[in-house]
């Protein structure tokens, strides 16, 4: 029998976009995590470690979202979740505290300042937690230059209204010394924005969470690599009925998750996929498609070669529930940060790419073979300098 948890939180997430596909779902977990916590732990890759973050249900949420309806409202509308799942958690549903989200047309400084008030605000409510931003605001188009910005100041000052909100987010957290997680694919890692972390020894962890197709994509890509097996094209295809697939028809939106589902592929390999085309044979397409819902379906089509060059072929159907597969992932990467962070580390950690498309940082593990290892390095290093032991 369960026993439902009655400890303070001692985690803190912080969410952008609360009310989205993923951030709803994500609520509904932590809600589950304080009465039915075997729904949920299950699916965490961090159950058991950390010790000193306290226990996995000690988690408590809030965030931000432009919408006005009620939580359950926006469950419903996303239909991520049948109603028998989420109803039992509705009392903890509406307790968390969920703020009006600056607007794109305020200036950057007002947008930081209304946003760092809020934080405040929550770190009063939980004086005993450690907060972590999630960045989950949906894809949106890059700055054009953002090499330009060589200060904060500069960006602050100067950056297009409209143009990437979560930087507002970023930098209100950084700045009061908050780790982040950046699970959208929005490059809001600029140099000067991983400057400030460094100097703050504030974790930067993203960027664009790894759920479904491309994770399965890395460990294929990968086992083939280490069989010596060729790859001689591979052609993905995504379709989602979702507001994060809708949003993907716009090209400006949907050109940096193309670009980290695309590239990752010729890093693990060492490669071009198509070089003897002489042009890419990589392809990966979005569709958005109504009645999937969150319910992503995606294809792949993988074309190898082996000895004398004879051709063979992989085909891979992939069913998901996106939100179902981030929600976790999202929480595992809370703990990460706010573990990293309480060992000394500070800036962009690439050692945390198993869980992105485009891990941010220097030298980041390819294969899946190296991300492992990766963490199990990440985890050892914290283990010693936190005086923690344990094996990931």
């Amino acid at each position: 029998m369960e026993t439902p948890s009655e400890a303070p939180p001692e985690l803190l997430m912080l969410v952008a976009g609360a009310k989205g596909a993923i951030g709803t779902t994500l609520a509904t977990a932590v809600a589950a995590l304080q009465e039915r916590p075997q729904l949920v732990l299950s699916g965490l890759t961090t159950a058991g470690r950390f010790s000193f973050l306290g226990d996995c249900t000690a988690v408590a949420m809030a965030g931000w979202d432009r919408t006005g309806e009620a939580i359950d409202a926006a469950i419903l509308r996303h239909g991520v979740l049948p109603e028998g799942v989420w109803r039992s958690f509705e009392t903890g549903l509406r307790e968390i505290p969920i703020f009006q989200a600056p607007h794109a047309s305020q200036p950057m400084a007002d947008q930081i300042r209304q946003l760092q008030a809020d934080m405040q605000q929550c770190r009063g409510r939980y004086p005993q937690a450690r907060p972590v931003l999630i960045n989950l605001l949906p894809a949106a188009c890059n700055l054009a230059d953002p090499h330009r910005y060589e200060t904060v100041d500069q960006l602050v000052a100067e950056a297009d209204q409209g143009i990437l909100p979560d930087l507002a987010y970023v930098l209100a957290a950084v700045d009061l010394g908050i780790p982040v997680v950046n699970f959208s694919p929005n490059t809001v890692e600029l140099p000067a924005v991983c400057r400030l972390a460094a100097d703050k020894r504030v974790l930067l962890a993203g960027r664009d969470g790894k759920t479904g197709q491309t994770y399965f994509k890395v460990v294929l890509a990968s086992a083939l690599k280490a069989r010596g097996l060729y790859v001689d094209g591979w052609y993905s295809l995504n379709i989602l009925g979702n507001a994060d697939g809708l949003n993907l028809m716009n090209p400006d939106n949907a050109c940096g998750k193309l670009s980290n589902k695309t590239n990752l592929l010729d890093d693990i390999l060492g490669y071009p996929v198509g070089e003897r085309y002489g042009r890419s044979a990589h392809k990966v397409h979005i569709d958005y498609y109504p009645p999937r819902g969150d319910a992503k379906e995606a294809w792949d089509v993988i074309d190898i070669t082996g000895i004398f060059g004879l051709p063979m072929s992989l085909r891979l159907n992939l069913q998901g529930r996106d939100s179902i597969l981030a929600a976790p992932m999202a929480l595992d990467l809370a703990r990460w940060a706010v573990a990293l962070q309480s060992a000394g580390f500070g800036g962009p950690v690439a050692d945390l790419g198993f869980y992105f498309k485009k891990p941010v940082g220097e030298k980041a593990p390819l294969t899946f073979e190296e991300q492992l290892t990766a963490l199990e390095n990440l985890e050892a290093q914290i283990s010693a300098r936190i005086g923690e032991s344990g094996k990931i």
